[in-house]
């Protein structure tokens, strides 16, 4: 059956062109900010998920032979292929999401491949691969002529399947990279300065925005960022990556430069350590001030008021804010360990949904990964001896699945007392003080 249908797509997308007019649909408001990056679909439905990301890997979705007959985009008079198993894949992912209101949210990555021809076209030439504690993903490639015009059609591409209702499922969100500020570890360029990072990531970030605004009018694009806010990432030096301030400033400044344009922010809250789910106990590395050493569920408001200064505004209005990837750990030698992961979402989904300007809380993960740093962060455990098969359901599942319906205040009520609260007034008061 696959590969019928492989044969089906290549020849539909013999031809391929983009909307004679951008799409004037608006950014829908679904009815809670509770998501998921989704590994089950059914599941997913199940649980009654609004936000679903979804990773997209940019090198796969190359094809630089066009031996694969897949479709084609053409861009600067060069005509580039794509995967039709990576297109087909997406569409089995993409459509039934959004057939069921789902807002989804392509988080766009080039990973280093096996492949030469793709890594030379997609990943940015000072990739450090092999490097020790380089990361698996590059900086977009747009240094070359050619990996800026290939950028440049897969969003197209992208864009003009997923953005525009033709059938395929809709897309309303675009993530830039994975947190770019600890560009060493997930978006790596090699040894170098902030103003180098600073200025390739604001190139592509603007190529993505142009690409998607040629199909949406509405479609949003995000920068994307981890916790660390006033330090870095203490595993990297100062040429592997820069707090999260910083970033904020210098990526607003270049992009004022060049030509203001509506960027968005995905942000990623972790608990710091992520090892400890229990945020709400950290005054030391997350106070309510703009010296904060990180950005996690207790001091999100810092992140919100920063964003309220002029020159980071668009047009006099905020940026938009997603927090698109953020777990809480199961600790499972501590006796209350599956309850307190479970708190952990209880109260972040409390607070978030008290904060206007953030549209999504995006939960990751949606099953523990063996592969993760031995961080637990799963609805549902992994099988032994599996990297991601679901085994069972934990505590957390239950409470993620009753936020945001009539079940929420019956099944957050055992949070409370571990949580060290007589209510939830009172839990989110204990939150914001200082």
């Amino acid at each position: 059956m696959r590969s019928i249908l492989l044969s089906i797509l290549g020849s539909c997308f013999a031809s391929v062109g983009f909307a004679a007019a951008p799409n004037e649909d608006h950014f829908p408001q679904p009815p809670n900010k509770k998501g998921l990056q989704v590994q089950m679909i059914d599941d997913a439905i199940t649980l009654g998920v609004h936000h679903a990301a979804l990773n997209v890997d940019l090198t796969q979705l190359i094809d630089p032979t066009g031996q694969e007959n897949g479709p084609k985009w053409t861009v600067n008079g060069k005509q580039f292929a794509f995967s039709p198993t990576q297109v087909a894949g997406i569409d089995d992912r993409v459509k039934p999401l959004s057939d069921r209101q789902m807002v989804v949210t392509l988080i766009l990555l080039t990973y280093a491949s096996q492949d030469e021809k793709r890594n030379q076209l997609m990943l940015h030439p000072r990739y450090a691969q092999g490097e020790k504690m380089a990361g698996p993903i590059a900086m977009f490639n747009t240094t070359t002529a050619n990996g800026a015009d290939a950028l440049q059609a897969c969003l197209e591409f992208l864009a003009d399947r997923y953005s525009v209702d033709q059938g395929h499922g809709r897309v309303w969100g675009y993530i830039c990279g994975n947190e770019v500020n600890s560009h060493w570890f997930w978006s790596n360029m090699g040894h170098v300065t902030p103003d180098e990072v600073i200025t390739e990531y604001e190139r592509a970030v603007r190529l993505i925005h142009r690409a998607v605004r040629k199909s949406s009018r509405e479609a949003r694009v995000y920068i994307s960022m981890d916790h660390f806010w006033n330090e870095r990432y203490v595993a990297g030096s100062a040429t592997q990556c820069l707090g999260g301030r910083e970033f904020l400033d210098r990526f607003a400044t270049k992009v004022s430069e060049n030509g203001n344009f509506d960027w968005h922010l995905a942000h990623h809250p972790y608990p710091e350590p992520l090892t400890d789910p229990r945020f709400w106990r950290d005054s030391l590395h997350a106070p309510h001030n703009n010296q904060a050493q990180s950005i996690t569920f207790r001091n999100l408001d810092v992140l919100m008021e920063f964003l309220q200064l002029d020159r980071l505004m668009f047009e006099g209005r905020p940026r938009r804010v997603i927090l698109s990837e953020q777990g809480f750990h199961c600790n499972e030698r501590r006796p209350q360990g599956e309850l307190e992961q479970a708190s952990a979402y209880a109260l972040a989904y409390k607070a978030v949904d008290k904060l206007p300007g953030i549209d999504a809380f995006i939960l990751h993960r949606h099953t523990d990964h063996a592969q993760e740093g031995g961080l637990n962060l799963g609805l549902w455990t992994n099988r032994p001896g599996q990297i991601c098969t679901p085994d069972r359901k934990r505590k957390m599942y239950e409470v993620f699945q009753a936020a945001g319906t009539p079940d929420e205040q019956h099944m957050f009520e055992f949070a409370l007392p571990i949580i060290g609260a007589a209510d939830w007034d009172e839990a989110l008061r204990n939150l914001t003080t200082p």
